[in-house]
């Protein structure tokens, strides 16, 4: 692969006019694609599998007039302190606001709170539920603004009005610390190579790589049913990885510069060794972020798919595009070592020459490691494993309307139902009662309507809404809980528990949906595919490395490793979340249970990154050893080329994830601090302190393979071995020829 990669490099090095346009014409029709692209309409959530996915799908089928999907808007409302909502004047507000709520070309209904028992019983707040013809996303901005406008003539006749519901969804915004991100990406990449021309090229790379993958995400969003997180999240992995992939090919360049090599040569050579542990590396984020589609959750396949794109492209650019700028630079990015006289080259000019120049940091910190690996290997796992503590207390939901801000309409909506109904009122769950099959349907929806009031946790069962054929019915029930409290989750269970022996009494299916019960299956479902993604990814990227390092011990190493810092950052993840610690710093104005697709997709892209910095250190490590050093040596060596580079990148990535923590968009904003504390942990404790550590105690052993299995393993030369034939000028001249007529 080296030597492949080492042709290919040169040619894009020499070819980057060709190399330029082609990535130029492909951001100008993917751009073009996105513009014409119809507007994206609904992101569907279905759950395929689960009980309430189920019920949703027979109302479609039962209820075809029902909109089940549709959009929802509860409007609430409130008298003023010492009144009553009843009085005449009131009423008679009430019922204009929905008269005007119903005139909407979107809307199927809007219930009288008069006629349809929506008054408190105090009788200072009721509420009138509206509802759409479509989704929430689908929802044209003129019946937001009118819902919006006929809530605002209600407060103008002295009424406190507030709306719930899904029908205000709105696209997340993440604010101005994304562009603070890529800011501080911008100053850690002069600060690494020196200069700016040699800077501003992973920022580059990584923004068109971005623009070609989220463009076209955009084309693809109406055809394909993407969601605007799907883009969000593809735009936050495609921005980290391509400036980490970049900047490693751009350092390797400068270090071959440094050896005394011609660009060309240099170009070749840094894609041949620094661009095969990019491809390792990718492949590994690729299978982890793919491997996703295991849960069976079509949107969680559906971002991870887009993701993997972006990185994919982003592989292709850091091969292709990145040696084709380095041609246009010329002599503006320079050796490893030197920088610009406007950031401190002179200086280090001088020190050079007169031999006073220190060691580096990564020498003089692997050096400390291997000469006290114990210490540090206990001090990281412990520091790890307190920072994982809080995890057992880990409790899992989905956001709704009580998780959003108290400055929200829809959280003083939530906050005004719960006052005048109770909790469990914003959390009603539905019963399907399939009847077809029993010989006494109405008999069969009866007993279960019977059965359902004796359970403990219900305060309302209504009666039920039969469908045109008489054979299926429709009953709400209200819990005396909030809809994320752990009792109405075991009120679910218990009336799926009933509904069994229903069925065996009458042969008439119960099956529970609604929110509250759809939330409650998700993250049953997510809950039971974790391990065997985890065991999916984990081991498909060991075999992986194994064929990169060629060892047994350094891929177990970097597995374990992986799980100490996925643990600690679900740890830091529920202490800022679930227990409200720092919260006001990272602007969670609400505290709650963590996101159920949280930990299931922290482990997939967090095990992709944090084979990222194992490949880019350690190949570093395998090639010095390779090439006769002795084990704790190459480590240090390792450290010496390595260190300020993975240090660098993992900077750069910490910032382009911290930036997505201002989203307006509660799942953003976990994820981006997920990853951001995940990376921090992965790669200054883990790879930058374990693995050191680890590897010096290992010594030899660390890169032991049985012969048999070294003999079935593919060679594909990651540490460049194959490059060391190949001389400047006349190196397979006749190879070159070729890819050059290509």
């Amino acid at each position: 692969m080296a030597t492949f990669l080492y042709k290919a490099g040169r040619l894009a090095f020499r070819r980057r006019h060709f190399v330029a346009l082609i990535w130029v014409a492909l951001l100008t029709l993917a751009g073009v694609g996105a513009a014409s692209a119809p507007a994206a309409g609904s992101s569907s959530f279905s759950v395929p599998g689960t009980e309430a996915q189920k019920a949703f799908d027979l109302l479609d089928q039962r209820f075809p007039g029902m909109n089940a999907g549709g959009a929802t808007a509860r409007v609430v409302f409130k008298a003023p302190a010492g009144e009553k909502i009843t009085e005449a004047a009131y009423k008679a507000t009430v019922r204009r606001t929905v008269t005007e709520l119903r005139s909407g070309s979107e809307v199927t209904s809007a219930a009288d709170p008069f006629t349809a028992h929506a008054v408190s019983k105090d009788g200072t707040i009721a509420y009138s539920q509206v509802k759409y013809k479509v989704s929430g996303m689908e929802l044209k901005d003129a019946s937001k603004d009118a819902l919006k406008q006929a809530a605002q003539h209600a407060r103008d006749a002295g009424l406190t009005v507030e709306v719930g519901g899904d029908a205000l969804t709105a696209v997340p915004e993440t604010g101005a610390t994304e562009v603070i991100g890529i800011a501080v990406a911008a100053v850690v990449l002069v600060i690494t190579f020196g200069s700016l021309v040699a800077a501003g090229l992973p920022l580059l790379t990584a923004l068109v790589g971005v623009g070609i993958g989220v463009s076209t995400i955009t084309a693809l969003s109406n055809a394909l049913d993407l969601g605007s997180t799907t883009s969000t999240l593809a735009m936050m992995i495609g921005l980290a990885v391509g400036i980490d992939y970049a900047l490693f090919i751009v350092s390797r360049y400068r270090a071959e510069l440094a050896e005394g090599r011609e660009r060309e040569e240099a170009a070749g050579r840094a894609v041949g060794t620094a661009g095969s542990a990019v491809v390792f590396a990718g492949l590994t984020v690729v299978i982890a972020l793919v491997g996703l589609s295991v849960v069976n959750i079509p949107m969680l396949t559906k971002m991870g798919v887009a993701a993997a794109g972006t990185v994919v492209i982003a592989v292709l650019i850091a091969l292709t595009m990145i040696p084709a700028l380095l041609g246009y630079a010329g002599r503006k990015v320079k050796p490893a070592g030197e920088k610009s006289r406007f950031l401190g080259g002179r200086r280090a000019a001088r020190e050079t020459a007169s031999g006073t120049a220190k060691p580096n940091m990564g020498t003089r910190w692997s050096s400390f490691v291997v000469r006290r690996p114990i210490a540090v290997l206990l001090l990281g796992v412990i520091g790890l494993g307190a920072a994982a503590v809080p995890a057992s207390s880990l409790q899992l939901g989905l956001p709704d309307d009580g998780s959003q801000p108290v400055s929200t309409t829809q959280r003083r909506a939530y906050d005004l139902l719960s006052q005048g109904f109770g909790p469990g009122f914003n959390g009603p769950l539905m019963l399907v009662v399939d009847a077809k099959a029993s010989g006494n349907p109405k008999g069969a929806v009866t007993k279960v309507t019977d059965d359902v009031k004796g359970l403990e946790d219900v305060v309302t069962v209504t009666p039920a809404t039969y469908n045109k054929a008489g054979d299926t019915a429709v009953i709400t029930v209200v819990p005396d809980s909030k809809p994320s409290s752990a009792t109405t989750e075991d009120l679910v269970h218990a009336i799926r528990d009933a509904g069994d022996g229903i069925t065996a009494d009458t042969d008439a299916k119960v099956l529970v949906t609604g929110t509250t019960a759809m939330n409650i299956d998700v993250s049953q479902k997510l809950n039971d595919a974790l391990f065997p993604y985890l065991a999916l990814v984990v081991g498909l990227a060991f075999l992986l490395l194994i064929v990169v390092f060629r060892s047994i011990l350094v891929p177990l190493k970097a597995a374990l490793g992986f799980l100490l810092s996925v643990m600690a950052a679900l740890g830091a993840v529920v202490a800022v979340f679930q227990w409200g610690w720092l919260s006001g710093l990272m602007g969670v104005a609400e505290t709650g249970p963590v996101m159920s697709m949280m930990p299931i997709f922290m482990v997939g892209v967090v095990f992709g990154l944090a084979m990222d910095y194992e490949v880019f250190l350690v190949t570093r490590m395998r090639e010095a050893y390779v090439h006769g050093e002795k084990p704790s040596q190459a480590i240090v060596t390792g450290f010496r080329h390595g260190a300020r580079v993975v240090t660098a990148a993992a900077v750069i990535m910490i910032a382009v994830f911290s930036g997505f923590i201002g989203s307006s968009e509660a799942m953003i904003k976990m994820i981006g601090f997920g990853l951001a504390i995940a990376v921090f942990f992965d790669a200054f404790i883990v790879r930058m302190a374990l693995v050191p550590a680890v590897l010096a105690l290992l010594g030899r052993r660390a890169w032991w393979l049985p012969r048999w299995l070294d003999r079935a393993l593919p060679n594909v030369d990651v540490e460049g071995e194959g490059l060391r034939t190949h001389q400047p000028g006349n190196a397979d001249p006749d190879g070159d020829r070729e890819l050059v007529r290509v």
